[in-house]
């Protein structure tokens, strides 16, 4: 499972072996150890898919996502691949980031204005020369 940046969690598998009489996956969601209905909730999937995108996961939440290959009868199921996950606070990240460039401007502005100040201090106020 891959966190994005945009708050969605990309999962990805290798195709399961053997791959004969494969006719897809089944994906199953929880979060917190209490089953809750979201996107991916009793999710078919196809049995060339690889991949699948959880658009909008909730930060600090415990994630079990499970990932159970489906086989044509009479072979039986095997045991689900269950993988989980924390996604990290986004908000938290782009507050600090944020604050960072502001306070890297507001250097910027106050080197800024010393300089100004020392030029005007330097070539205005002097007293006049003697003549």
């Amino acid at each position: 499972a891959n966190a994005l940046r945009n708050g969605s969690v990309l999962l990805q598998w290798a195709p399961p072996r053997p791959a004969a009489g494969l006719r897809g996956f089944a994906l199953n969601c929880s979060w917190d150890g209490t089953y809750t209905r979201f996107p991916c909730d009793s999710v078919e999937l196809g049995a060339a898919c690889r991949d699948y995108l959880l658009p909008e996961a909730h930060s600090g939440v415990r994630y079990r996502l499970c990932l159970q290959p489906r086989y044509a009868p009479p072979r039986p199921a095997p045991p689900a691949h269950c993988v989980e996950f924390r996604v990290e606070p986004a908000a938290m990240r782009d507050i600090v980031v944020a604050m960072t460039a502001v306070g890297g401007s507001i250097c910027v502005m106050l080197v800024f204005i010393c300089l100004l100040v020392a030029y005007i201090t330097e070539n205005l106020m002097s007293p006049a020369a003697p003549r």
